[in-house]
């Protein structure tokens, strides 16, 4: 059958940059879930996007659909025919619908009985008449959650659409969407390029429009020739570019014909914290900001302009006219910001209501303070924790984080360092809202991982105190993130902090669910160590939920132990008697809990002298030896060298499942016996319960 490419091209005013990456690829994938669903057969799907258009390319689409033989059943016969064989009202009805008599329609027999059936042919349809709703679908499902509308039509979509392009090999499909009629005809750069661009077929689309419409379709590509125009230019000025991944994505989904071009501002600015330059020229203007090798700014930077001008110097000219005022209000902000301290602002914020039933963010703060001198204490390190805690939430009431929110808690550094606070408290303040995101960095420093945590914990216990657990994909307060960040800096930084005290503190320092203290203190310990489960399932490919689950049963309450346990388990995994004693415990599992006990909280006395077969003596002496030699490994938390030294009670567990009948007729027999496994099973929970293990 014969094929040829499709393209879709939606045109359209310039859509949101953020978005359209995602736009991109949920129109592609659209289009791809409708033309698959009508089993049309095709080659790759390419996606383009540029700030006017979303387009793709579909290689090799059929022009018409296979026909298919179609089988549709009816009644049973049993009710589609009286006893002297003569059709019912159910044949002549099924008979009806088929466009047939009841002497054409064929018979089906099945397991459970015959059926009336009727074999046609669904004749495919051509591409052209099904191309149409395919890109209706696809536009339907794209993430939009506030659709426009525009002119006199009923169109809805995330900007007006000014054009569209459907051309299957050198056809227009004769369509209309959105309100706007198909053609062949794309349109180039705003200025740069030809208004109309006739496409004769999809294969000359990009070159047409780089060539003619001075239009860099190609997403990828255009990002690639913005990265490296801007580190050339970068480089002629003699430096490197900063943070230039965060902004890559976003200036080419702003760009369809990208200039790269230096520019400059006034050396003096550089006297504001690195930071507040950065997010000015970043933020406001997406601007590349350029500094030396060692990373010292430079008063330059980089920009991306839309269009190549006659005259560069006047495009240079006017982004930097623009960005002087923005440095100049950010020196404003930070001059003006330092003639209060920090700690002049602590009463001003018991009048920002933090949360309705947590009271202010100044009640907040002493609450974290408490939680952070709770840790400190504990993990006797980060002394000024608390103090950094009273006034790591200041910066939230200065000018340069009203203009700027995103440099909260990093100004709050700088402005405690400016009053004359401690290098401590200050770095702690600066780094307390580390991770922000998934890879970012975590605090450096003792009483930055203590305010940290402290913040966070706070954060959660509110929240489940007020019974806002996040449900489904809604966290308004950002408790998945925040767990995260419990769970990183405790695992990654080493902090052996008993988890479920510090969720204690945090949830009786709240002014609401005191009565309900305990089971929300275990709820928040369930919902961190969910969020345990993904960082190691994700950290670790080879980790399966098993060994995690093994883990989890014993409830560790600090994260570096629940860790050392996982390794651990990891390690007895690959050995030899692994699989034997696996199966052996999950059998005592079982039979424990046939016998009314669980093994892990009841444990009652061996009696040596009514043992009366040499198996069970030989388990009981290998088990207390074992014993003996586990004690100090656990103690030391040496759990690898730990269950190696169990893994010699293979053979004499082997022997005793062979030569044992543990549920005896005598009770005394079996109660000792029982007992004996229970000692068994207690031994190998000291690290983990690895009767949870399937082990091939």
């Amino acid at each position: 059958m014969s094929s040829a490419d499709l393209l879709v091209e939606i045109g359209t005013e310039e859509l949101p940059p953020k978005a359209l990456a995602g736009l991109m690829a949920a129109f592609t994938e659209g289009l791809r879930g409708a033309i698959d669903a009508a089993n049309l057969s095709h080659g790759e799907i390419r996606q383009y996007a540029s700030p006017r258009r979303l387009t793709a390319i579909v290689e090799d689409l059929e022009h018409e659909q296979a026909d298919r033989a179609v089988t549709r059943r009816g009644p049973p016969t049993t009710v589609a025919f009286d006893g002297d064989g003569k059709p019912l009202p159910a044949a002549t009805a099924f008979a009806s619908k088929c466009g047939v008599t009841v002497d054409e329609l064929g018979r089906e027999r099945t397991d459970k009985g015959e059926w009336l059936c009727f074999e046609t042919v669904d004749r495919g349809r051509p591409a052209a008449e099904l191309i149409p709703a395919f890109v209706e679908q696809a536009l339907a499902g794209l993430p939009i959650p506030k659709p426009m509308r525009w002119g006199d039509g009923d169109g809805e979509f995330v900007r007006p659409v000014h054009w569209v392009v459907l051309l299957h090999g050198e056809q227009v499909v004769d369509a209309a969407v959105l309100g706007v009629a198909a053609g062949r005809v794309t349109r180039g750069h705003r200025f740069l390029g030809r208004a109309r661009i006739e496409l004769r077929h999809p294969g000359e689309y990009l070159d047409k429009l780089e060539t003619e419409g001075r239009v860099i379709a190609d997403p990828v590509r255009r990002r690639r020739m913005i990265c490296e125009g801007v580190e050339a230019a970068a480089a002629e000025a003699g430096g490197v570019v900063v943070e230039g991944e965060s902004l890559y994505d976003e200036v080419a989904a702003l760009v369809e014909w990208p200039v790269p071009m230096l520019g400059s501002f006034d050396p003096r600015y550089l006297k504001l914290p690195r930071e507040a330059v950065i997010s000015t020229l970043t933020g406001h203007q997406r601007y590349f900001p350029i500094a030396d090798a060692d990373g010292t700014l430079k008063p330059l930077f980089v920009t991306v302009a839309n269009i190549e001008s006659l005259d560069p110097a006047v495009v240079r000219d006017g982004n930097e006219r623009v960005i002087r005022p923005r440095l100049a209000d950010a020196e404003f902000f930070w001059e003006t910001d330092r003639k209060r301290s920090l700690a002049s602002r602590l009463d001003q914020l018991k009048d920002v209501v933090y949360q309705r039933g947590l009271g202010s963010l100044r009640d907040k703060s002493a609450r974290t303070a408490v939680i952070a001198a709770a840790i400190s204490a504990a993990l006797e390190l980060g002394r000024d924790a608390e103090r950094a805690a009273m006034l790591c939430k200041c910066d939230l009431l200065t000018g340069m984080v009203g203009e700027f929110p995103e440099l909260q808690g990093t100004m709050g550094g700088y402005y405690a360092r400016a009053d004359g606070e401690s290098d401590a408290v200050a770095a702690a303040i600066g780094e307390h809202y580390r991770p922000g995101f998934a890879g970012d960095a975590l605090p450096a420093t003792d009483d930055g991982r203590v305010l940290a945590l402290a913040d966070r914990l706070d954060t959660l216990a509110g929240a489940f105190a007020l019974g806002k657990k996040p449900s489904g994909n809604r966290d308004p307060f950002g408790l998945r993130r925040a767990a995260l960040g419990i769970v990183r800096i405790l695992v990654e930084c080493g902090l052996d902090l008993d988890l479920k005290t510090a969720l204690a503190t945090a949830v009786a320092e709240q002014p609401v669910g005191g009565a309900d203290a305990d089971r929300i203190a275990e709820a928040l310990y369930d919902y961190v160590t969910d969020r345990l489960r993904h960082y190691f399932l994700e950290r670790e490919p080879g980790l399966d939920t098993e060994t995690f689950d093994a883990v989890m049963a014993r409830a560790p309450a600090s994260l570096v132990d629940f860790e050392q346990r996982l390794e651990a388990v990891q390690a007895f995994i690959g050995l030899d008697e692994a699989q034997s004693l696996a199966a052996a415990n999950k059998r005592i599992a079982n039979i424990l809990r046939q016998a009314g006990s669980d093994g892990a909280t009841e444990v009652h006395e061996v009696r040596p002298e009514l043992f009366d077969d040499e198996a069970e003596k030989a388990l009981h002496e290998a088990l207390s030896k074992a014993a003996d030699t586990v004690r100090p490994m656990l103690a030391e938390r040496r759990y690898t060298d730990t269950l190696r030294a169990l893994a010699a009670l293979r053979e004499p567990v082997d022997r005793f499942f062979d030569d044992v009948m543990v549920m005896a007729d005598d009770a005394g027999l079996r109660a000792n016996r029982l007992a004996l496994l229970a000692a068994l099973r207690a031994r190998f929970l000291d690290v983990a319960d690895i009767s949870r293990l399937s082990i091939a």
